[in-house]
């Protein structure tokens, strides 16, 4: 439990209105909130919930503060703010230290004094471990793979051989990095692998969602940069790299060879093609498809929005058409300017 006083001076945020020393136990939307917890107003649709809101506080920004009518911190990002304040009552990771009795570590690995090997997990010769990993059950650390200090494998996470992870990373259960490239070619009908001889590069401060995929390059390395930010379900192919602080939400494919720059934002379900590159501060609307690179930052978008069942069924028969509309178009235009040659398609 923290108090209100203690809460803004943490988050460097002046409390306006209210008691220092009120208790707060947690946070809460606008609408669920009671009286010893804090709240938050980002998205303008919620708006409506803040005059009857039950919290203790809300963190809000300038434009919304006359509306509020319980004590306040008022800041220009409340977004981060709140990622701050949740941070406060969120749990801990285990404090235990040592290894677990089931879990399989080579006498060969390298395993500081401050860290956490738990159940049923496996640690390969030659693995590095340094200060303060915390290793949960059941995950596979291969040979000669490298876990900076604090980094953290949730559960059931494989960082296959050779794999280097920078300081604090988090991987999320389910999680594979380093697995095999999809290298394949053909030989009269016949599909031949080519060996994924290089590795992969995570940076300091990355976070990889649940059952995401990170491939290990042909030759030279995956590159994941620092603080880049994974969601679930991703598949990242070999010898990509992903500049830092970039973001990338649930089940977007990333294919071979792809650069996406730093400080990138791609919604769900992208898809981008192989050895394209997508320059710095760019971001990509949900379910696009790249296949081309993107040369200057900006938003892109790609995708059709949903639209009822019967409007759609119109549509698509009109795409279809399309092609002979246009030939007709054509037609009709020579037609209209035939005594203009310069004019003619």
């Amino acid at each position: 439990m923290r108090t209100l006083g203690e809460i803004a001076e943490t988050v460097g945020v002046p409390l306006r209105g209210g008691d220092v020393a009120t208790p707060v136990t947690g946070v809460a939307t606008l609408q669920s909130a009671k009286p010893g917890q804090i709240s938050f107003l980002i998205n303008p649709r919620y708006r409506q919930y803040l005059s009857n809101t039950q919290a203790s506080a809300v963190i809000l920004s300038q434009r919304d503060a006359d509306s509020c009518c319980v004590p306040m911190l008022v800041t220009d990002n409340p977004h981060v703010v709140y990622a701050h304040v949740a941070a406060l009552f969120a749990p801990a990771p285990p404090t235990t230290r040592g290894i677990h009795p089931t879990a399989c570590v080579s006498p060969t690995a390298q395993i500081a004094d401050a860290t956490w090997i738990g159940p049923h997990s496996v640690v390969e010769a030659g693995a590095v471990l340094e200060e303060g990993v915390i290793v949960g059950p059941h995950c596979v650390v291969g040979e000669f793979a490298v876990l900076g200090s604090n980094t953290r494998l949730v559960a059931s996470v494989t960082v296959c051989h050779g794999v280097r992870l920078g300081q604090r990373v988090l991987v999320h259960p389910g999680a594979v990095i380093g697995s095999d490239g999809f290298g394949l070619a053909n030989d009269h009908g016949q599909w031949v692998k080519i060996p994924q001889l290089g590795g992969v590069q995570v940076g300091d401060d990355v976070e990889i969602g649940a059952n995401t995929t990170v491939d290990r390059g042909t030759l030279e390395d995956t590159i994941i940069e620092q603080g880049v930010k994974l969601d679930n379900q991703i598949q990242i192919a070999h010898n990509v790299r992903i500049g830092a602080h970039s973001a990338l939400a649930g089940c977007v494919g990333i294919a071979g060879s792809a650069r996406i720059g730093r400080h990138c934002v791609l919604g769900g379900g992208v898809g981008v093609a192989g050895h394209l590159d997508i320059a710095d501060h760019v971001q990509i609307t949900g379910m696009s498809l790249v296949t081309d690179s993107l040369t200057e930052a900006g938003v892109y978008s790609s995708s059709l929005p949903v639209q009822p069942h019967r409007r759609w069924n119109k549509i698509s028969a009109r795409l279809r058409q399309l092609d002979g509309l246009a030939r007709r178009l054509f037609a009709l235009e020579n037609k209209c300017f035939s005594d203009d040659p310069t004019k003619r398609r």
